[in-house]
């Protein structure tokens, strides 16, 4: 049973925001909690505006690179533009090529193997693009940690203009220019932008180094708004400042969708013409196509996609991209399924704060998504390793209270090769340690978790009355979207409740069910639910947790456009 969180929301904080905002009270909680209960904070976060977007060149070194980029582009200089093989890196790419081309410029891109060369930047590459005539490096998504690579460039009179938001290392590169708003010396006061957004900035100062109309460069910035979205919901940063200014016009953006690649990733993804998606569809419908390029080949055809200059070209790149998620999800499901197999015959005992599982040539690129769903299944870090040549390499993920990148450092001596952070790793280790690893991880994990660590937890935004619940208050709750990391989709604790029918069954898993608190009867959806249909009898009284979802069909229909959901109930005694 999940742990239920519940913060004390000043209620006298709430009617300040309603009366200076004219909201009602279930937004108003919302925004207290989260930390918008000054109302000139609550007012920006709820009507953020295009222009509250910062100033490119209040990054470190921004003017550098600015000048060096446009010095390129007037120059017809060759620009190698070196990403990442995931959707923040290949959008990163996307951005700057289109951006450097629309200015008369060319540039080419590389973007590595995951299987073959893993992340991160190499000489070779830059040793071969010195040959070919390249003189200007820009580097996406990566970098921030490549001092040996960028000394080699220097020696091969190679400019290198870093654009990163990954952690860096205590020696910042020797670049032309170095673009990171988490470099100590930054100034820049949003820390949480994604690679794209970066970029972005970058080809911002570089539109306003063009000297180019205000108008002009406002018209092109936002056509670039749509894929920088894209990116920063699929890198999961925080949609909070910055971030949530990007996501909520690019968002609008999908309106009007010029690229023939991203309409046809949005045809594959089941969009219908003219359709929005909300925060939640671009990183569970679209992004997860585009990362399936460089998990189970070559993300080079992210590129192509949305490079192509007709529908056909594009149709063609977006199926190709649909088939090889088809893929990764089944290569996927083969390998939860034989873990849950494993967990059949030896099942986890709660002496194991830790998990390590292992599999003999389990594809790599989806180690880390596996790791992901046995984390919400068991509740505990979990390693996924695949086996292969007397080498085991995996992904790990963490729960919020244990530092996974801790735990591993504490054990270096077990590891060839290792990074990561405190909720997510990557390792690589000989396979006759494995065993080794496992035990010595589960010991690490006992001594900092402790019992209730184990458990999933539900964090609540607020309590709330059915009589609360009207059209104006829910679109308000709604109007705090888009949802996603940093900014989930509230949550509210509705207490005493009544059963008032039996629960209909819709397609075997999913409830349709009447709900009352006092004389107020609201009937909810519960996905997945099925399993729980015995403690929803008639007359049955519980607390429940609740959120809200927009709901085009049912407005379509002539319902309200808005559908309460049941996450969590609690039965009453």
């Amino acid at each position: 049973m999940a742990r239920w969180l519940l913060p004390d929301v000043d209620e006298g904080l709430v009617r300040r925001l309603c009366r200076v905002l004219g909201i009602q009270a279930p937004a108003a909680r919302v925004l207290v909690r989260r930390g918008y209960a000054d109302p000139a904070a609550a007012r920006q976060f709820l009507w953020p505006r295009l222009e509250d977007l910062l100033d490119p060149y209040c990054l470190a070194d921004m003017r550098a690179a600015a000048r060096r980029l446009r010095q390129a582009v007037e120059r017809q200089e060759s620009v190698l533009l070196y990403g990442d093989y995931d959707v923040d890196g290949t959008c990163s790419i996307v951005i700057l090529k289109k951006a450097i081309e629309i200015a008369g410029g060319r540039a080419t891109f590389y973007i590595p193997d995951r299987l073959k060369e893993g992340y991160g930047m190499r000489t070779s590459v830059l040793e071969q693009a010195a040959n070919q005539g390249v003189t200007l490096v820009v580097s996406v998504d990566t970098g921030i940690r490549a001092s040996q690579v960028v000394e080699r460039a220097r020696e091969l009179n190679l400019d290198v203009i870093i654009t990163d938001h990954h952690l860096p290392d205590l020696e910042i590169p020797r670049a032309v220019a170095v673009l990171n708003p988490n470099r100590p010396d930054c100034p820049y006061p949003d820390k949480n932008l994604c690679g794209a957004a970066v970029a972005f900035k970058l080809v911002q100062a570089l539109f306003r180094e063009l000297n180019w109309p205000a108008g002009k460069i406002r018209r092109l910035e936002e056509s670039f708004l749509k894929i920088v979205a894209l990116a920063t919901v699929a890198d999961v940063v925080p949609l909070q400042g910055e971030n949530r200014i990007i996501v909520k016009y690019g968002l609008e953006g999908f309106r009007s969708i010029k690229n023939a690649g991203l309409r046809a990733l949005m045809r594959v993804a089941g969009f219908q013409s003219g359709e929005l998606p909300s925060a939640s569809q671009l990183a569970f419908r679209l992004a997860p196509r585009l990362n399936a390029a460089g998990r189970m080949a070559h993300a080079e055809a992210v590129i192509q996609l949305f490079l192509a200059e007709d529908d056909t070209a594009a149709q063609a790149f977006a199926e190709r991209l649909q088939g090889l998620n088809q893929e990764r999800q089944q290569t996927e499901a083969d390998i939860v399924a034989a873990i849950l197999e494993e967990c059949e015959r030896t099942p986890i005992t709660d002496d194991q704060a830790a998990l390590v599982f292992c599999g003999r040539q389990w594809h790599r690129g989806v180690l880390g998504i596996v790791a992901s769903r046995l984390v919400d299944r068991f509740c505990r870090p979990t390693l996924v390793l695949g086996e292969e040549n007397g080498e085991a390499h995996g992904s790990g993920r963490s729960v919020p209270s244990f530092h996974l990148l801790e735990a591993l450092e504490s054990m270096s001596d077990l590891f060839t090769r290792f990074g990561g952070h405190r909720m997510a790793a990557g390792v690589t280790l000989p396979a006759e340690r494995v065993n080794e690893l496992r035990q010595r991880l589960n010991d690490y994990a006992k001594q900092y978790l402790q019992p209730e660590d184990l458990r999933p937890q539900l964090e609540i935004d607020a309590e709330l009355s059915f009589e609360e619940v009207n059209d104006v208050s829910v679109g308000q709750v709604l109007a705090l979207a888009p949802f996603g990391a940093g900014n989930p989709s509230p949550q509210f604790l509705v207490r005493q409740l009544e059963v008032c029918q039996a629960p209909a069954i819709v397609k075997d898993r999913h409830l349709q069910i009447g709900l009352r608190q006092g004389a107020r009867t609201l009937f909810l959806k519960a996905w997945n639910f099925a399993d729980k249909a015995e403690a929803l009898v008639p007359g049955a009284r519980l607390d429940a947790v609740v959120y809200f979802e927009e709901d085009p069909y049912g407005k379509a229909r002539g319902y309200p456009g808005w559908s309460i959901q049941l996450k969590d109930i609690r039965p009453l005694r």
